[in-house]
């Protein structure tokens, strides 16, 4: 049930009307007609701009068209439509509405607000793809959040949707890993490790090291380079994509798909996605301008194989191939991309950390031109959280083994705080968690607020029951609701009618976070209405003594539950049902 949509549809049939009776012209578009909550609650329930946007088309003034249709809105539900301003609509409707809305959040129990908008479209997300070099430290721990969430939503919204992790495994780093791993070897033997400027310090490698002593014993100590590096680095690439599925699993992050950059090279894949693109005249030999501002020491003008990438909106052409003849790092990923476009998706997701800002428009124009077009690609860029421990800035460094891992971060503040948390912010705005803050309990902190109208709601249902009162879902979308008049109770049902739109809204924008905010608005609501039951008697949600009307007023908190669990839910946060 999207009631938004179902006065919309009242709204067009009105204006279809009125073409009919020649009141409108005939053929006009109304694709642009919306049913909207006002800007100001005072001034209705909903509001259309259908006079606004039709205006010009039917070189009518607004007003004139506004105050037609306002005479044309005889629909029950509609029970005053008032013009407004130069011809806005705003709209009020009849408490049958909201009370259909509760029965409907009953009826359909967690899948009220799932959409088919969706209509099965086939979604990849690629999120989190740390370099397996190590444990993931809390800046992941954003965008797995994130990822997580936008493919639950998407999924809630109608969309098929793939999670993916792309391990950068093809790259100079994976060598420096294995080279660190080895020196990690040498100390399980007894010996005095290594560990020279460049290579990862961190402890999180001896576990490694005594794996390698256990598989190989002594046989590689004292050998050249040439003879264990790649065999180390499989090995410790293997170890760090245990320990990174284990990180996510703690999380409550689950991948569909592994896609490993080693596995293009030495197959075609990467050269044949070139030889798309230069089939296309997108490929050339060519000298780039040097950058602007101050020049690197090391930047010289030279020839090289570059993807025409201002074709199709890049700022520059973009290198594709070394001067030794290997590839640049965006060549494995235009064959990556196209792989994930032959393998049928019909819109990719990428989210990426805020330092690949400069990726978005190469990856979007490589994109374009391997799909034709048809396949859109977006990048979400995810800023930095910036973590505080006991009042100070808590820094992170990969390669001085002194960063805060997601392990800590979840072991610290539990995985439902951390997810939420994470999702308090658009994916593109910096976040600050304090883990004093995240954990205290109080209004300013969304997920106890969240979490404690959640258990508000149990807390009610177990007194009903208590009581003798049958406080069941098919019960209470039973009842009588026409006590359910005061306008706090059905302020709050109208919040309960935004969830489908908000649902099919963040979907299309891609923005999980939108979840998060309107859950804390509708606990807000629901708080704000049990502490005026603390004054005003007839507002509380037990009567006592009277089974009927109590049954009334729960079927509206045991509605605002089904919405808080559902959100939660594709926030991949557990509601609880008792504060602890």
């Amino acid at each position: 049930m999207n009631l938004f949509n179902d006065i919309r549809a009242i709204v067009i049939e009105a204006l279809n009307a009125m073409a009919e009776a020649g009141e409108l012209p005939q053929g006009l578009d109304l694709s642009n007609v919306a049913v909207e909550p006002p800007r100001d609650p005072a001034h209705g329930d909903m509001a259309t701009n259908a006079a606004m946007v039709l205006a010009r088309s039917a070189a009518m003034k607004p007003r004139d068209i506004a105050d037609r249709l306002a005479a044309r809105l005889t629909d029950p539900r509609i029970s005053a439509a008032e013009v407004a301003g130069p011809g806005f609509l705003n709209l009020r409707l009849a408490p049958v509405v909201w009370h259909d809305v509760v029965r409907a959040a009953l009826r359909q129990g967690v899948d009220f607000g799932r959409s088919d908008m969706g209509a099965g479209l086939r979604v990849n997300v690629e999120f989190v793809s740390a370099n397996p070099t190590g444990p993931m430290h809390v800046g992941h721990v954003r965008g797995a959040v994130f990822g997580d969430a936008l493919a639950r939503l998407l999924a809630f919204s109608g969309h098929d949707v793939t999670r993916e992790y792309y391990i950068n495994d093809g790259g100079a780093q994976v060598d420096v890993l294995a080279r660190s791993a080895y020196e990690r070897y040498r100390e399980a033997h007894g010996l005095e490790p290594e560990i020279r400027e460049g290579l990862y310090p961190g402890d999180y490698l001896i576990p490694v090291g005594e794996a390698l002593k256990e598989k190989y014993g002594d046989s590689l100590l004292d050998r050249p380079e040439e003879e264990w590096l790649a065999e180390i680095r499989d090995f410790a690439t293997e170890c760090m994509m245990a320990m990174i599925r284990e990180d996510l699993a703690l999380l409550g992050v689950q991948m569909d798909v592994y896609s490993s950059e080693k596995a293009l090279y030495g197959t075609g894949r990467i050269e044949a996605a070139i030889k798309q693109l230069e089939s296309q005249g997108l490929i050339y030999r060519g000298v780039l301008e040097p950058p602007k501002g101050k020049l690197p020491e090391d930047w010289e003008a030279r020839e090289q194989l570059l993807f025409r990438s201002t074709a199709h909106g890049d700022d520059v052409d973009r290198p594709i191939q070394k001067s030794d003849g290997s590839w640049t790092y965006f060549a494995p990923d235009i064959a990556y991309h196209w792989d994930k476009i032959d393998r049928g998706f019909d819109q990719l997701i990428d989210v990426f950390g805020a330092d690949h800002g400069g990726y978005v428009k190469r990856m979007n124009a490589a994109v374009k031109a391997l799909s034709n077009g048809r396949v859109p690609l977006d990048i979400k860029l995810v800023q930095l959280v910036k973590l505080f421990k006991n009042g100070e800035p808590f820094k992170m460094s990969k390669r001085a083994g002194t960063f805060v891992t997601l392990r800590d971060v979840v072991e610290e503040a539990g995985p439902d705080v951390t997810r939420f948390i994470m999702l308090t912010r658009k994916n593109d705005a910096a976040l600050d968690f304090d883990f004093a803050k995240v954990l205290e309990q109080s209004k300013d902190n969304p997920v106890w607020y969240v979490q404690y109208a959640n258990a508000r709601i149990n807390s009610v249902l177990r007194r009903a029951r208590e009581a003798g009162i049958d406080v069941d879902d098919s019960t209470l979308a039973a009842a009588d609701l026409t006590t359910l008049a005061h306008p706090a109770e059905l302020a709050l049902a109208a919040r309960l009618a935004e969830w489908p739109r908000l649902v099919e809204h963040a979907a299309r924008a891609h923005e999980p976070h939108r979840v998060a905010f309107f859950l804390y608005e509708i606990a807000s609501d629901l708080h704000s209405l049990w502490n005026r039951g603390n004054d005003e008697p007839a507002l509380r949600f037990v009567q006592e003594g009277d089974a009927a009307t109590t049954q009334g007023k729960i079927a509206l908190v045991r509605a605002v539950g089904v919405v808080i669990s559902s959100g939660l839910g594709i926030l991949g946060v557990t509601p609880m049902d008792e504060m602890r």
